[in-house]
């Protein structure tokens, strides 16, 4: 039986005549977007440019809302309440949707951003208001979320449909958490190393967390960047070293019911 998976990137996070990202390349190689929606990037027509391409590439498309934080792009904390968190999400989910239908298509999913997607995937009253929000808005939308965190699984027990996200250049804890940022060995510089744990998650359900113990860890989508041409290629090289392993890649969509 085949193996399924995705390849997810943000996208449409440029601002007016700033350009951020190689989103015409990296579209090329994905097969879900995460566009961003006004409030820690991207703008009106960048959402109406990035969604047309979108659907010219074939890809799911989502929302990727955040905090009202452009110049600390979304990825600064901020002490809201949890009709607020729902609120934020509900306010830009209704903007892309918009787009969407003006484009003829429909949103695939929802993923937070940054600080708004790291706090929702351990604090449960956010968690919560996140998902009643989803359910709210459309009970078919998928929320694509850390693999095995708290809003994935109070998801899934509420109904909602859930592609767990896996990271191809980011450690992770022994609890299945993301290594923080700002702590040595967080990020994965070695392409080859990168690669061969994205196998290792798809293929085996399995990955290595950084203190060099076996966790398990589900991988729906595995989450790409497109921001030069270094990462561009390493995408594309992600994309057919699965494939030469029988992975099949498309939106998570069409593989979760």
């Amino acid at each position: 039986m085949a193996k399924f998976v995705d390849l997810n990137s943000d996208v449409g996070e440029s601002f007016g005549n700033y350009k951020l990202g190689l989103d015409e390349e990296v579209l090329k190689h994905v097969t879900s977007v995460n566009i961003a929606c006004g409030w820690h990037a991207g703008d009106p027509l960048i959402m109406e440019r990035t969604v047309k391409m979108a659907v010219e590439n074939g890809l799911g498309i989502g929302a990727h809302p955040g905090y009202p934080d452009l110049m600390g792009f979304g990825r600064r904390n901020m002490d809201i309440t949890p009709k607020e968190a729902k609120a934020y999400m509900l306010y830009q989910l209704g903007a892309l949707y918009a787009f969407a239908q003006a484009a003829g298509t429909k949103l695939q999913h929802v993923k937070l951003h940054g600080a708004f997607y790291n706090t929702t995937s351990v604090k449960p009253e956010l968690a919560e208001e996140i998902i009643n929000g989803i359910l709210e808005f459309d009970k078919n939308l998928i929320l694509l979320a850390l693999s095995g965190s708290y809003i994935a699984k109070r998801a899934l027990e509420k109904g909602v449909k859930v592609a767990q996200e896996v990271f191809a250049d980011r450690a992770y804890n022994p609890d299945g958490t993301l290594v923080s940022r700002k702590l040595p060995g967080a990020v994965i510089h070695d392409k080859n190393e990168a690669i061969e744990r994205v196998k290792k998650m798809v293929l085996t359900g399995k990955v290595t967390a950084i203190d060099g113990t076996e966790i398990s860890i589900a991988a729906d989508s595995i989450c790409v960047h497109g921001d030069n041409p270094e990462a561009v290629n390493f995408v594309n090289t992600i994309r057919k070293s699965l494939e030469d392993e029988g992975v099949v890649l498309k939106p998570f969509s069409e593989f979760i019911g």
